[in-house]
């Protein structure tokens, strides 16, 4: 990604994530704004790249999109991490969580969407400045509003840390708050990532919750197997874009390496159990690889 353009990974996730929503038999999900937030001139450049030549109309161009999108091997990824999060997130907050962090937010649109029973809920935003700026550039120019309990904080966590950030808001680190960070890690390094998760560890009261996206860190060896072709295609995919996949973590000391940073890990799983969880029937056709993972942990008591 260039320092001054917006995350494409982010607006296409966005764009997946709206597919799902009007296209799946049973949507697992419920998230249309990407209809309204992702500029048009994405869309099309995105068509155009996999696509080119010819015009289209709006109507030909967005059927179009949302094959290619429902076709990509991160469809499935995205919808199932996005509802696994929620879901968690709605169990926070019967539990007393106040606050929800959004790390590498993109266009991530609970603010505008938040369901009742979370009104109370304060949200803060965090991303790049250059993603950031475009999405609240789209909400102005859609006359979109949203409430003053929700902040955007731009920042580039690999210079700022995310104490730092939100110090720059009225976030409370004395109250539960639910962190998220999907899509993010691999494409840290193993430094940042652990820097950032004793960040999350030290902003969040005790009891607080993390919930985050990984990759199973044996495709990155060369002694390794090959991994599926879907995982070597996107891979591949999100490297064209200037974004390629950097680190993962290891499952088998996954839970160790947490409490070092001051984190308990609650769950560790698969895409392929969350969709045996969420679409079991396999009525949605999803398909992802074993490395893609997503895991939730709790802030500790002390941290080391």
């Amino acid at each position: 990604m260039k320092e001054t353009n917006a995350s494409t990974t982010a607006l296409v996730v966005a764009l997946i994530r709206a597919t799902h929503t009007r296209t799946a038999a049973r949507p697992l999900i419920d998230d249309a704004w990407a209809d309204r937030l992702v500029p048009a001139a994405t869309i099309s450049a995105i068509l155009q790249s996999i696509l080119p030549g010819g015009e289209r109309d709006s109507e030909t161009t967005r059927a179009e999109v949302d094959a290619l999108l429902r076709a990509s091997p991160a469809y499935a990824n995205v919808v199932i991490r996005t509802r696994y999060t929620e879901d968690a997130l709605v169990a926070a907050i019967a539990r007393g969580v106040t606050q929800y962090v959004i790390i590498g937010a993109g266009f991530d649109s609970y603010a505008l969407r938040t369901p009742a029973g979370a009104e109370h809920l304060r949200i803060f935003e965090i991303d790049h400045p250059a993603t950031q700026t475009l999405k609240t550039q789209r909400l102005q120019d859609c006359g979109i509003a949203v409430r003053d309990s929700v902040q955007f904080l731009p920042a580039d966590l690999s210079k700022e840390p995310l104490g730092a950030a939100l110090a720059r808001s009225t976030f409370k680190p004395d109250e539960l708050t639910f962190f998220a960070l999907l899509g993010v890690t691999m494409y840290l390094s193993p430094a940042d990532n652990r820097a950032t998760m004793r960040e999350i560890a030290k902003c969040g009261a005790a009891g607080s919750e993390l919930v985050f996206t990984y990759i199973d860190e044996a495709v990155f060896s060369t002694g390794e197997e090959s991994p599926p072709a879907a995982f070597t295609d996107i891979q591949k995919s999100v490297a064209s874009v200037g974004e390629p996949f950097i680190s993962g973590f290891d499952p088998a000391s996954l839970a160790g390496n947490l409490q070092k940073v001051g984190l308990q890990l609650e769950e560790d799983l698969t895409d392929p159990e969350l969709i045996a969880r969420y679409d079991p029937t396999g009525e949605n056709s999803l398909v992802s690889a074993p490395q893609s993972r997503i895991a939730r942990a709790r802030t500790a008591a002390v941290i080391p």
